[in-house]
């Protein structure tokens, strides 16, 4: 697919940067992980994943071809010794750590397995850094759930604190804690052995976009109702979320890569990626907006059953990733929900979905551009 050319540096990317890096990206099945490999193979970057098999059926991974274009391997960040094997094969200048059990809901059911993956994953993955001599930007992607969210209104700051009430969100917490520890024991220019890598942490809010059919998943789950004609049940109307299309905080992994690789010892530290504050809004209000894109007979109802605790307020404060990265966010809301039933429509309509991702990928780029 073509780049349309022009400065993306002032808001981030540089696609020249990324023509011919070798990337290693844990994660790559997954949804977020799959929108990813296809950017960055349409950037001209020689990308290795490594992941377990994707985590749904149908996924992205699959739909979108995403292995087409790249070299994929199937593993498990819990295998410290074959994701060291899998990283010094691959030789790669840039390292995204994406791999994550990601959902609150099976954190209370499995505890264990997500400590294992979001802890101990990071532990391997950075350990894995340190023995191999290529490796030059790390970025470990985790989520604003990361801090002891206090349910207040003001947006949270890096400097703020990790905590977490569910297992999920402490696991991520612990995984910055790691990070920091990490950067400042071996991968800082105090250590000269280690100095030439950069670490950094990216927290992003929840992320929206086409081939997402995760369970428990608000925006999935309300398209997956209404393409089935069914009302879709909403656990916490109220719930305020910093909602943003996948390709933002994306494009804020790829600037962070990039800037850790030309000038580390200035970014080595942790970035929020979220949307305007404007669009931090209420689930109820994401269900209305839904349910007006899809029209039809598209209805939803409240759930009428206990549920496990989730935060009802949360937003980012962004102000750094803009001032010192130079990125921002370029779509709204709606733009966003816009995208996502594009997507989900195309595809139930049987379209070629490697192209159409490729395609709204393009676009994407366009309105930087623009920007």
């Amino acid at each position: 697919m073509a780049i349309r050319q022009g400065s993306l540096e002032g808001l981030g990317v540089n696609p020249n940067f990324w023509i011919g890096k070798r990337v290693f990206l844990t994660g790559h099945t997954g949804f977020k992980g799959s929108w990813l490999s296809l950017w960055l193979q349409q950037l001209g970057a020689d990308v290795t994943g490594y992941a377990l098999l994707p985590p749904t059926q149908p996924n992205l991974f699959e739909t979108a071809l995403v292995d087409a274009g790249m070299n994929s391997i199937i593993g498990d960040v819990r295998d410290g010794a074959r994701l060291s094997e899998a990283m010094f094969q691959t030789d790669p200048d840039v390292v995204i750590h994406m791999a994550a059990q990601s959902l609150v809901r099976r954190s209370y059911v499995d505890p264990l397995g997500t400590y294992a993956t979001n802890v101990m994953g990071t532990v391997h993955l950075l350990e894995a850094v340190r023995q191999c001599a290529s490796v030059r930007a790390v970025v470990n992607v985790t989520t604003d759930k990361c801090y002891e969210n206090r349910e207040w209104v003001w947006p949270y700051r890096e400097i703020d604190a990790m905590g977490g009430y569910d297992p999920y969100s402490s696991s991520k917490g612990c995984s910055e804690l790691v990070t920091a520890a990490y950067r400042t024991s071996y991968f800082s220019l105090k250590n000269e052995k280690s100095s030439q890598v950069s670490l950094a942490s990216a927290r992003a809010g929840n992320v929206i976009g086409g081939g997402d059919w995760a369970e428990d998943r608000l925006v999935p789950d309300i398209l997956r109702a209404f393409s089935l004609g069914e009302p879709v049940v909403i656990r916490n109307p109220h719930a305020v979320r910093p909602w943003q299309h996948v390709l933002e905080p994306l494009r804020g992994y790829l600037t962070l890569s990039e800037r850790l690789f030309t000038n580390g010892s200035l970014y080595a530290e942790a970035f929020n990626f979220g949307p305007r504050e404007s669009d931090a809004m209420s689930v109820n209000s994401v269900v209305r907006q839904l349910a007006e894109k899809w029209g039809e007979s598209a209805a939803w109802e409240l759930a009428d059953s206990s549920h496990s605790h989730e935060a009802s307020l949360l937003r980012l404060d962004t102000s750094k990733a803009i001032h010192r990265l130079g990125w921002s966010p370029v779509l709204n809301l709606d733009a966003g929900l816009e995208l996502t039933v594009d997507w989900v429509r195309a595809n139930l309509g049987g379209q070629d979905m490697h192209s159409f991702t490729h395609s709204q990928i393009s676009d994407y780029q366009s309105r930087v551009a623009d920007q």
